[in-house]
């Protein structure tokens, strides 16, 4: 069933069942109340990543209290998205549209990677986070996915599950066409790595291409910036072999 993006979705921690309710947060409160200045009885779309959707309906015990009474699921919990994103900290501004299209593109996890030539930080996890609600909530999607601290690529790689295979994009690839290499992917559990705006040093990139759950991928003719390849990867990966099929 596909999301009706007629109508507000807000992401809640609090369990959802049908009749009971539960008070918004300070902020939910003022998004709703202030910012889009709801009123009593209207309903919108909640979601907690574990309860599927539901039509929820607002009412206004206090001037300054909104509790959200759930009334019908409208689509159960799907499976968790199992593709994991591994990236290099880019600036902020540019790291947080990274964040959202990777949600987007349906990653489940969400990996910072620290490499040799990484221009940006992490300085917040709670931001990433939010910014994954955020995408969540204005794309009809209903697990969130989970943001992990940041790791270092060769400690990452150390401990990395050889059943995952991690697909990562090499600008020094011969090639230009990605497909062929994908095609010969059998595993089902993936990953996909992007590298920063510098790319991937020569130590790294001689390590990534030793190991025999990687496989590198080239993308296209045109040299791509660190969150459009994020995006480019993800969708040829989701395309030839992820959920799009």
């Amino acid at each position: 069933m596909r999301a009706n993006y007629r109508m507000q979705r807000l992401h809640v921690e609090n369990d959802i069942r049908p009749g009971k309710g539960f008070e918004t947060t300070s902020d939910q409160f003022n998004y709703l109340a202030n910012v889009l200045r709801l009123s009593e009885d209207t309903e919108i779309l909640v979601f907690n990543g574990r309860d599927g959707e539901w039509k929820a309906k607002l009412t206004f015990p206090t001037r300054k209290k909104i509790v959200l009474l759930p009334v019908e699921q409208t689509r159960p919990q799907p499976a968790d998205c199992d593709l994991s994103f591994l990236f290099a900290p880019l600036k902020v501004g540019r790291m947080d549209y990274l964040i959202q299209k990777a949600v987007e593109m349906g990653a489940g996890v969400l990996q910072p990677v620290m490499t040799q030539h990484v221009q940006g930080k992490i300085t917040s996890i709670e931001r990433l986070q939010a910014n994954a609600v955020e995408a969540a909530e204005q794309c009809g999607i209903l697990a969130i996915p989970q943001v992990l601290g940041p790791q270092r690529l060769k400690d990452l790689l150390e401990r990395w599950p050889a059943e995952r295979r991690i697909i990562y994009c090499d600008e020094d690839s011969a090639t230009q066409n990605p497909l062929p290499r994908l095609s010969s992917i059998e595993e089902k559990h993936l990953a996909v790595l992007v590298g920063p705006e510098g790319g991937f040093s020569d130590e790294e990139r001689g390590l990534l291409r030793s190991l025999s759950f990687v496989t590198a991928i080239p993308l296209g003719p045109r040299i791509l910036r660190a969150d459009t390849a994020a995006v480019a990867a993800l969708a040829v990966v989701q395309a030839a072999i992820g959920d799009w099929q």
